[in-house]
């Protein structure tokens, strides 16, 4: 790749997923020895026969920069990085051009956006339309993040009214309390492991988690299992899902938010 470089120069050479070389060295199967660790030797070798005037650049991209080796980011290697955040409304627009999905899309990244409109162009066909539409784009939008419909799951009348009864108290405490997010929708035809979903969309990105946000949100995950037991003065293991939702938020609040008394 480097000798490439080398005769096409001025040039770019572009490595992604580059932690597939570039992790610390010490932690491989062999020692010092893995293939992978001498790999990355190579690549520190090469990246020190570059000359600034050589006109060569080399860009590198990764999700885990925690994981690199620290020979790889000092001076003359990759000394200079570049935080790519997930898109906000704005950059999601640009992506999907349908301002409407864009609102309806915080905290989607690029690949997940593609999908989604692969998951509606798929709908359209299906159903033999030569467009895609909102209905379609909906669709896909709630399969993407929920899970895709199960339809064909048969559930007794006795879990439909019970599943009814837990997203039920979602929605209500979500309507009632000040600091949740706008209802989107509740329905009780399973979607992915769940047999019935409340979904919730924030009016905007998210830059910021406030304390009272977080605790009513809290309160209306658990308020699916307390509407099970006030109805039926039983519990089920439905609100498995919310009660690991809550416990993370409540461990997150307390151990990297300072949000505990």
């Amino acid at each position: 790749m480097f000798e490439q470089a080398r005769k096409n120069v001025p040039c770019l050479v572009f490595i992604d997923e580059i932690d597939a070389v570039g992790r610390s060295r010490g932690h491989g199967l062999g020692g010092g020895n893995d293939e992978r660790e001498q790999t990355l030797n190579a690549l520190l070798v090469e990246m020190d026969g570059f000359d600034t005037t050589d006109g060569i650049i080399i860009i590198a991209a990764t999700n885990r920069p925690d994981v690199l080796d620290p020979a790889l980011l000092r001076p003359g290697r990759f000394d200079r990085q570049i935080t790519v955040n997930l898109p906000d409304v704005r950059g999601r627009e640009a992506i999907l051009k349908v301002h409407a999905i864009a609102r309806g899309t915080p905290g989607y990244s690029g690949a997940e956006l593609a999908n989604l409109l692969n998951e509606a162009a798929l709908l359209a066909a299906r159903t033999g339309k030569k467009a895609v539409g909102l209905a379609e784009l909906e669709e896909a939008r709630d399969k993407v993040r929920w899970g895709r419909e199960r339809r064909s799951l048969a559930m007794s009348e006795e879990d439909k009214k019970c599943t009814a009864w837990h997203e039920a108290g979602h929605a209500l405490v979500n309507v009632v309390l000040k600091h949740t997010h706008p209802l989107h929708k509740v329905t009780i035809i399973p979607r992915g492991q769940s047999l019935g979903s409340t979904m919730y969309l924030p009016k905007e990105d998210l830059l910021n988690r406030k304390r009272k946000e977080l605790l009513d949100i809290i309160a209306m995950t658990m308020a699916g299992r307390i509407a099970e037991e006030l109805v039926s003065d039983d519990l089920s293991s439905g609100a498995a899902g919310d009660i690991q939702q809550a416990t993370q938020m409540a461990r997150l609040m307390v151990m990297q938010w300072g949000m505990s008394d």
